[in-house]
């Protein structure tokens, strides 16, 4: 036994020469990494047990391996049992290392040898793939997952586990790492139910850097079937045009739905999909129906694809909620498309309402603006939206326009949209985003002034318009078009 802890002492030894310079001020008691497996979208919540080794320390670093940054669409760090959010400062990128670096901002320093559980939520994109990557209508579904096995600090870690952990208890295998001898003397990995869990793993130096990497760092796999199907939007395209004069909130939103589960294998059967819709079987990567969560109050609901109109809908309307209540409610919106979405099938759609404005805009008397939410996407359960485009028309004369978003664009444009009845066009807002999830469908927040000459202006042209067409009618009338003149007798 004693020849056996040799190599963890040792470690224990040299693990301050992994360490960087200004680093040590916290050390981690324990690491727990939950990973929840989904569809196109996972979830991991990782929990920092910390401890100050040095009074008066602020700011903790959180390190993401390179490929683990790429796709962590969301991120967001706060302390145990707090609902607000700590803010977050990315170090600047730098090719010659394979990690990435995060300062989080703690709300009061700590004292010498302070604990403090900070928990670290992420959404994944794009982080699982079907394996095969064909399958029959009849087959099941299975996909796989991969990550590193360390989760990487810049601190030295007293102990860390990862937990993987599947819908259902249907795990097809899983990596097991080999050569943490330095690390445990228990097993690398066990298996329980739908959750395999790597690690406990002790005594683990400060690892975000090359050197610990290039000697620890290994990639582990789940391969697990998954009884949902597997969505993505390829693109989204919402447009959000505010009406004054009519109260008015519409909202229209152009959809390309793509199933990313396992192709098609072989020709499509309309009599086995519905052999398994009388009998309630469909395989696990067929859509057939899809269910929508919309504002309530809304009115004028459509709903239509490339052929046209799409009846297999149903709405249920909730109605507004009193201006400063909370309304946790939702319209439910049921959508059967013309056909069962498979394996690599798209479906293009278009999905629009209308609701009151009153609901969305406030008007501050103080500043003299108007402030309306927008809210960036609808969210598709367990979809992973790869490009959207959100585009805010306002009222004709709008000036002084300023936004809010709840997270950063990719890119944000004003340009002017004309349409009918309008003079000098509308002031449009766009804003481009990639990657998104359910904890992306947040509002964007406009203000914007809109001066008399500006609410008359509408009127006025609309007048002008009807006098025009008056004008030329009665000039028309009195214009003798006629060739030859009739005699009279």
């Amino acid at each position: 036994m004693f020849w056996r802890t040799l190599p963890v002492l040792f470690l224990g030894l040299v693990a301050p020469s992994f360490a960087s310079p200004g680093q040590s001020s916290f050390e981690n008691t324990a690491i727990v990494r939950a990973v929840e497996l989904g569809g196109a979208v996972v979830h991991v919540t990782t929990t920092y047990a910390i401890k100050a080794t040095r009074p008066g320390a602020k700011i903790y670093t959180i390190a993401l391996g390179l490929e683990e940054k790429e796709r962590t669409s969301w991120l967001d760090v706060r302390v145990k049992g707090q609902q607000s959010s700590l803010p977050q400062s990315n170090h600047k990128f730098d090719s010659n290392r394979n990690y990435h670096l995060i300062d989080v901002t703690l709300d009061k320093p700590l004292a010498l040898n302070s604990t403090l559980n900070l928990v670290v939520e992420s959404h994944q994109t794009h982080a699982t793939f079907p394996w095969p990557a064909e399958a029959s209508q009849k087959d099941e579904q299975a996909l796989k997952y991969a990550t590193d096995l360390f989760i990487l600090s810049p601190y030295h870690t007293a102990v860390q586990r990862t937990k993987i952990k599947a819908l259902v208890p249907r795990i097809i295998s899983y990596t097991t790492p080999q050569g943490l001898d330095e690390f445990t003397l228990e097993a690398t990995v066990t298996k329980q139910g739908a959750a395999v869990t790597f690690g406990p793993y002790n005594n683990i130096p400060p690892s975000a850097n090359e050197k610990f990497i290039e000697k620890y760092q290994q990639p582990v796999s789940v391969h697990y079937y998954h009884e949902q199907p597997v969505l993505e939007v390829s693109k989204l395209v919402r447009s959000a045009e505010i009406s004054h004069w009519g109260n008015n909130l519409n909202i229209q939103d152009d959809i390309v739905l793509h199933n990313g589960g396992p192709v098609l294998k072989g020709h499509f059967s309309r009599l086995e999909h519905q052999t398994q819709t009388f009998y309630k079987k469909s395989a696990p990567h067929v859509l057939p129906a899809l269910t929508l969560h919309l504002p309530p109050g809304i009115s004028n609901t459509y709903y239509y694809d490339l052929v046209g109109n799409v009846s297999t809908s149903r709405l249920r309307v909730t109605p507004s909620a009193p201006k400063g209540s909370r309304n946790n409610q939702y319209s439910i919106l049921e959508l059967r498309p013309r056909y069962p979405i498979l394996g690599g099938w798209n479906y293009s759609f278009t999905l629009g309402w209308d609701a009151p404005l009153s609901d969305s805009a406030v008007y501050d008397k103080s500043t003299g603006k108007y402030i309306v939410e927008v809210p960036v996407m609808t969210g598709i359960p367990g979809a992973a939206v790869n490009c959207a485009e959100v585009s805010i028309i306002l009222p004709e004369g709008a000036i002084d326009v300023e936004f809010t978003t709840p997270f950063p664009a990719i890119s944000n444009t004003l340009s002017t949209h004309i349409t009918y009845l309008d003079s000098i066009g509308r002031p449009k807002l766009t804003f481009e985003y990639q990657n998104l999830t359910l904890s992306h469908a947040q509002n964007i927040y406009v203000s914007y002034s809109v001066p008399l000459t500006a609410h008359l202006r509408k009127p006025f042209v609309v007048g002008m318009a009807f006098f025009s067409v008056f004008a030329l009618a009665i000039i028309g009338r009195r214009i003798n078009l006629t060739i030859n003149k009739q005699k009279t007798l």
